[in-house]
């Protein structure tokens, strides 16, 4: 149990204040960047903002993830949860380098949204088991994939670096959901959805600006 918590610890502090490496190169638009138009500072403004709040949500990810495989007891589950986290840690460091590229920074409140990701985490493994557990890692993901696809209907047309990104991030969360559904995902009631998409809106719409 120690080594876990140093463990879980270890992931928070890595992912809260430490450099990502990504293990995949990050994805880049089929056109040189010479070749696409620049972005005005409204545009410049609004692809910072989105993917600020892109960056959240695979803070959130990394949280959810380390979460429940604190809890589980079955050994092949934690296994497929720490994988899980490690191949998201692309997508932190895609989504900052891309912000460093914009000219801004991440949520100045990554704290506060990985101690309430990494508690839903352990409540769901606990007290719901591991079908429920992996049925919020669906939930999770598809609310996610609906998510990136609204960012790519509002970024700038010109801001392809962004929207390669968000492209590949949306293909592996599909990815993350399919696996826990094999896995055994059951599906939540429906006022957990709710709450879930609640829960996110809030999240999302305060990282916007902060």
């Amino acid at each position: 149990m120690i080594d876990s918590l140093l463990g879980t610890a270890d992931n928070a502090l890595r992912t809260l204040f430490g450099a990502h490496h990504p293990a995949r190169p990050t994805p880049r638009p089929a056109a040189a960047p010479s070749e696409a138009a620049p972005l005005d500072e409204s545009e410049r403004r609004l692809a910072a903002s989105l993917m600020r709040v892109n960056h959240v949500g695979e803070v959130c990810a990394q949280a959810l993830y380390v979460g429940q495989a604190l809890v589980t007891r079955d050994p092949a589950l934690k296994a497929h949860f720490e994988a899980a986290a490690r191949e998201e840690v692309d997508h932190l460091a895609w989504t900052e380098e891309r912000l460093r590229e914009l000219g801004s920074r991440t949520s100045l409140l990554n704290p506060l949204w990985y101690a309430g990701a990494l508690a839903i985490g352990m409540v769901a493994g606990k007290v719901g088991g591991d079908k429920v557990s992996l049925g919020f890692v669906v939930e999770t993901e598809r609310q996610v994939e609906q998510h990136l696809e609204g960012h790519l209907g509002r970024l700038p047309a010109q801001d392809q670096a962004s929207r390669a990104i968000v492209e590949q991030m949306k293909v592996d969360e599909v990815k993350h959901a399919d696996q826990a559904q094999r896995a055994g995902a059951v599906e939540l009631p429906a006022p957990v959805r709710l709450a879930m998409r609640a829960a996110a809106k809030v999240m999302t719409t305060t990282a916007h600006y902060i």
